[in-house]
């Protein structure tokens, strides 16, 4: 068996209901993007925007898999096609450690050891996992090792800038069975605190809460941020300053007693292993979608021998990225929680068949061969770029 076709495909695909930056004089706009005008923070897309791989073997049988791409999925669709297919054509799809490391070493001394190249690496790795699972007729987390556990719990990501609207929001989470949620907060600590209070009297103490700053503390005012939300009872701190600063994140996981995480940036073993190395974090939040399953599991492996756990990103995101990092948090000993967007599962959704839907807050173990989930390629034509 051979790899004899391999097709990238940058989708988008468009909201429902209005866009929420209209009329918002704090957002920037241009075309599809938006960004934050006061404030460090990443551009984001209206629509759900990702890179889909198409791999196909020489008997026919074919495998997905994604590179997540928030914004200018382009990018890494053009890698693929240009840069990854003359070195994965005619390739055994059972290599697919190999060919991992023969697509990462062809650009590394170019520097692309990050960002939108590795992202294409990853498509790739996930649809070849994708491609083995149906070949063997066995779900992807029993390539990876087999099931650590009988199901996979998830927190509910959540917004909500005033008290009475968070409340509303993880009362409706709350409902559909998710007893974990995580909030998105960016404004001022004490803004922040209040927030997070409101949602702890309301969910009760049984709720697990986390919060995600998305970077925008400095160092002294992240601790001081996490010594409020310690005594509010939530589980971690994460993102607390920007991403470059190893030693100021490490200078807060030691200072506090809750969780610091962070992660989902990282996507070799060799950036992990200084961020390991200095204790910058308490949990590791690799993406998936960026780092592709091979070496996810080599960063989980690396998190274990330090006894760190892993509680996977997946932000923004599409429905292959979720189903890949269902089957990574069943194959991983130090699985701790698993990112999910709630309201945006459906959309996500789109493009397929059917895909695992989580139930009570868990998702349980998949049965289909691959990463289970049915691609509808038609849906997948109509959203490509």
């Amino acid at each position: 068996m051979q790899i004899a076709s391999i097709q990238a495909y940058a989708l988008k695909i468009p909201p429902e209901g209005a866009d929420s930056g209209a009329g918002n004089d704090q957002i920037e706009a241009y075309g599809d993007y938006t960004i934050a005008a006061d404030a460090w923070t990443s551009i984001y897309s209206r629509n759900h925007e990702t890179c889909l791989v198409r791999l196909e073997t020489d008997d026919g049988l074919v495998g997905w898999g994604e590179g997540q791409a928030p914004v200018a999925p382009r990018a890494t669709a053009a890698i693929v096609e240009e840069l990854c297919a003359p070195l994965v054509l005619g390739r055994d799809p059972f290599d697919v450690e190999y060919i991992w490391y023969r697509l990462y070493s062809a650009m590394r001394e170019r520097g692309h050891v990050t960002g939108f190249y590795v992202d294409a690496l990853a498509a790739v790795d996930l649809a070849l996992y994708d491609l083995l699972g149906k070949a063997l007729n066995k779900p992807v987390y029993k390539l990876l090792g087999g099931k650590f556990r009988p199901d996979v719990q998830v927190y509910a990501g959540m917004g909500g800038t005033q008290p009475d609207a968070a409340v509303a929001h993880a009362n409706a989470l709350l409902a559909a069975g998710f007893r974990a949620l995580k909030l998105h907060l960016r404004m001022p600590n004490s803004q922040i605190l209040a927030v997070v209070e409101a949602v702890r009297q309301a969910a009760g103490s049984d709720v697990e809460l986390m919060v995600d700053v998305h970077g925008t503390r400095d160092v002294s005012s992240a601790i001081e941020l996490g010594r409020g939300l310690e005594a509010l009872g939530v589980r971690w701190l994460e993102a607390p300053c920007q991403p470059e600063d190893i030693r100021g994140q490490a200078e807060i996981a030691r200072a506090l007693a809750m969780q610091v995480a962070t992660g989902e940036w990282l996507r070799t073993v060799w950036e992990w292993r200084d961020w390991i190395a200095l204790r910058g974090f308490d949990v590791a939040m690799p993406d998936i979608a960026r780092t592709g399953l091979s070496e996810g599991k080599r960063i989980a492996a690396l998190c274990d021998s330090f006894n760190l756990p892993v509680s996977p990103h997946v932000g923004g995101g599409g429905i292959l990225s979720v189903a890949a990092t269902i089957h990574y948090s069943f194959a991983i000993p130090n699985f701790q929680i698993m990112e999910h967007s709630h309201e945006a599962h459906a959309r996500k959704g789109t493009i397929a068949h059917s895909y695992p839907i989580p139930q009570d807050g868990r998702f349980a173990a998949p049965e289909q061969p691959g990463l289970g989930v049915e691609i509808d390629e038609a849906k997948v034509a109509l959203y490509a770029g």
